[in-house]
């Protein structure tokens, strides 16, 4: 993409015009007519193209070269150039998408500078997209517990495919984190990441936003679906999407080309498919909400990300991931975590997931005062880390207590909690409760706590049968 095309069916024109930008450094090749204008832009895409507004004995002049290429190679400029300028033809030249139009007989110095100019604007255009999918979004996968580890396991199985995948999970998670990890491992991380975020999307615009739009007063803008071509598309939040909408999506899926609104001609994308979901998309579809089939097609790989409370031993390494983070994007004191904060921090409940976790530590970074290490005092007791109202709070202090210490009327909660803080390990928690191993089975058998595997990790809950009985 760092050579000029010069198009003109005017042999004398074309090579003068080669001959001055290749002693000014630039790399050029030459087309007489529209069919090998066509050939070499569909051959090796050049950085710029000079072309003719009239061409003897071709099939498209220049207007139509021009909207073929802002179809199908958008961010390559044209310069118009013509010896029968009028007002008419530049303004239908710059409505098409042309970078500039100059007429002949030109100037050689006002052709270089707008040449200089609109090679430079699209060099600047390559690098935002290149930062844009560089520093789109977080990639990076932070855990170690037996849950997290299973679903790096599955991201991994599918990072060299193009199969569809359907991540579920509750809001907060971290889906579009695993999306991105997906697409970072993949043949295509070099190409786009593409978010759809379809709750936010006003349905009315939807399919402008996705397909784009061809008009006369604005040429072509093309639309998120393009820009992700030869990427990712990633539609979070899918059942959000509008059901009219919905279809359209699905002929995309099938045929890899859509028109753009307002448009008449095809536009092929090569694309791969992720989408996110905190909804049952199975019980939208029986309310006639979401499309089955678009289900199927989009579903060929499911995932699912597990809630932090099914990875609370995650908590204390994603918290001091999010303390190095935000000091070095804000600049907020690099802290460490005391002992009580990370016990409490791993016995709360989290709701929002991953996401209420890092909005928690960013708040106390910006609130707290000084730069010792984070206490449990500086962490919520309520609000949004309480406990239903069914069932007993357990501060700081409480869950870094031995059992001993602790009331009767707290063991089952008590146990619960540690059990689920040691992600299901009875060893670890019977050390750290102060009981013997065979001692603490006999206790959880007494109050009905059992323990089961669930998304890769053991979780512990009452058997409310069994309590009942003893």
């Amino acid at each position: 993409m760092s050579d000029i095309l010069i198009v003109d069916d005017e042999k004398d024109i074309r090579e003068l015009i080669s001959d001055i930008l290749e002693d000014e450094g630039f790399s050029t090749r030459l087309a007489g007519n529209s069919d090998d204008a066509m050939r070499e832009i569909t051959d090796d895409q050049p950085g710029l193209i000079i072309l003719d507004i009239w061409l003897k004995d071709s099939q498209m002049d220049g207007i139509d070269i021009l909207k073929a290429v802002k179809r199908d190679y958008p961010d390559v400029p044209v310069v118009i150039i013509s010896g029968h300028g009028n007002i008419e033809i530049a303004v239908a030249a710059i409505k098409q998408g042309a970078y500039d139009f100059i007429e002949k007989p030109f100037n050689i110095d006002q052709l270089l500078v707008v040449i200089r100019r609109a090679m430079e604007t699209s060099r600047l255009r390559r690098e935002n997209l290149a930062l844009k999918r560089k520093d789109g979004g977080e990639a990076e996968m932070i855990g170690d517990t037996a849950a997290f580890r299973a679903l790096i396991g599955q991201l991994d199985k599918v990072t060299k495919s193009n199969g569809r995948v359907m991540l579920s999970g509750p809001s907060g998670v971290g889906k579009e984190v695993a999306a991105r990890y997906i697409h970072a491992q993949s043949n295509r991380a070099g190409a786009p990441f593409v978010t759809v975020a379809c709750a936010t999307i006003e349905p009315e615009r939807i399919e402008e936003v996705l397909f784009g739009r061809e008009s006369a007063e604005r040429g072509v803008e093309p639309g998120l679906l393009e820009r992700a071509d030869g990427g990712i598309i990633f539609f979070d939040e899918v059942a959000d999407m509008p059901l009219g909408s919905q279809s359209k999506i699905l002929r995309v899926l099938v045929d890899q080309q859509f028109q753009r609104v307002g448009g008449a001609d095809k536009v092929k994308v090569d694309l791969r498919v992720i989408s996110s979901t905190s909804r049952d998309l199975e019980a939208e579809i029986a309310s006639g909400t979401f499309r089955e089939e678009l289900y199927h097609r989009l579903n060929v790989v499911p995932i699912a990300v597990p809630s932090l409370e099914e990875r609370r031993e995650d908590i204390p390494t994603l918290a001091g991931h999010f303390i190095e983070m935000f000091n070095q994007s804000q600049g907020l004191p690099l802290r460490e975590l005391s002992q009580d904060a990370v016990a409490l921090m791993q016995t709360m409940r989290w709701p929002g997931n991953v996401r209420q976790l890092r909005n928690l530590i960013e708040r106390v970074l910006i609130l707290g005062d000084g730069s010792g290490p984070i206490e449990a005092r500086e962490l919520p007791d309520s609000g949004e880390g309480a406990a239903p109202s069914d069932q007993v709070v357990l501060t700081g202090t409480l869950a870094t207590l031995p059992l001993r210490e602790a009331r009767e009327v707290f063991e089952r909660e008590y146990l619960l909690t540690q059990i689920n803080r040691f992600g299901g390990n009875i060893s670890r928690t019977a050390s750290f409760v102060g009981m013997e191993r065979s001692a603490l089975h006999r206790k959880l058998k007494s109050l009905g706590v059992v323990t089961s595997t669930k998304a890769g990790a053991r979780v512990a809950s009452v058997d409310k049968e069994a309590a009942e009985a003893e």
